[in-house]
């Protein structure tokens, strides 16, 4: 497992340690365990531990199409999973359309309001005003009583039974090539943005970046292959290929930005 470990940031270490407990329950009761949703993140990192465990399968699902947080399900090789062992179930909120207009990040500070921990949902999308989520089935009677307010709106939220009625995603990802000075993580989001190092700096340390989903204070972080970083107010980008350097000792690299599809 050391081997494993240092591939990984020190921070990630406790979820990779969390991960290596529930291979070992697999193993050790022959039967199977599924995961919160995970950000895609934390779902490559269990598939790195997965590999240590040549008995365990996995595979995962978020419900709707191209869903980026999902539930994964680890199972000995006799088990074949169906789709009722991911236990999530869509949901669309109803609320005046009329009157008022909410976004996504409306709807996941009211999420975060109940008490349950983000990993009990998986993706909210936003078409025309309307507004579906994914949550784990066994809180959605707790989620269904309180979830009745966004704001000083008042909401209700209905289960969607018919999967042809879930909303699509009308994001694809557009990929770019850059050169940067150093793999830290102001000078990326200063030179793809093309804003100062400065103005980076404070975007960063004022909580407005996100590395893998977790927030980030450090200017100096150095940044990974495969690593998304969210900037609000400027989208989302992430590092697909470090392609080596230039004769001026530039770094070269291939990044994907998220563009809505036509």
């Amino acid at each position: 497992m050391e081997h494993l470990l240092q591939h990984f940031r020190k921070e990630e270490q406790p979820f990779i340690e969390q991960t290596t407990n529930m291979m070992r329950e697999v193993e050790d009761r022959y039967a199977p365990r599924l995961t919160d949703f995970l950000d895609p993140r934390q779902q490559f990192i269990l598939n790195s531990v997965r590999g240590q465990y040549s008995s365990i399968e996995s595979s995962a699902a978020g419900a709707l199409e191209d869903a980026e947080r999902k539930r994964v399900l680890l199972y000995p090789s006799y088990f074949e999973p169906t789709e009722d062992d991911y236990n999530m179930t869509v949901v669309e909120v109803k609320y005046p359309q009329k009157f008022v207009t909410l976004k996504h990040k409306d709807v996941l500070g009211s999420m975060m309001s109940l008490g349950i921990d983000r990993s009990k949902f998986g993706d909210i999308r936003v078409e025309e005003g309307s507004i579906q989520f994914v949550v784990a089935t066994e809180v959605l009677d707790y989620v269904r009583a309180n979830f009745v307010g966004i704001g000083k709106v008042k909401v209700h939220i209905e289960v969607v039974d018919d999967s042809s009625n879930y909303f699509r995603q009308h994001e694809e990802w557009v990929s770019e090539n850059h050169t940067v000075s150093s793999l830290r993580l102001d000078t990326v989001i200063s030179s793809i943005f093309n804003i100062s190092r400065q103005k980076s700096a404070s975007l960063i340390q004022s909580g407005k970046v996100k590395v893998n989903w977790t927030e980030i204070d450090q200017p100096s972080m150095e940044l990974q292959e495969l690593d998304m970083i969210s900037i609000r107010g400027f989208g989302r980008i992430k590092l697909l290929m470090i392609e080596g350097r230039t004769k001026k000792d530039k770094i070269r690299l291939q990044i994907g930005r998220i563009e809505p599809k036509k």
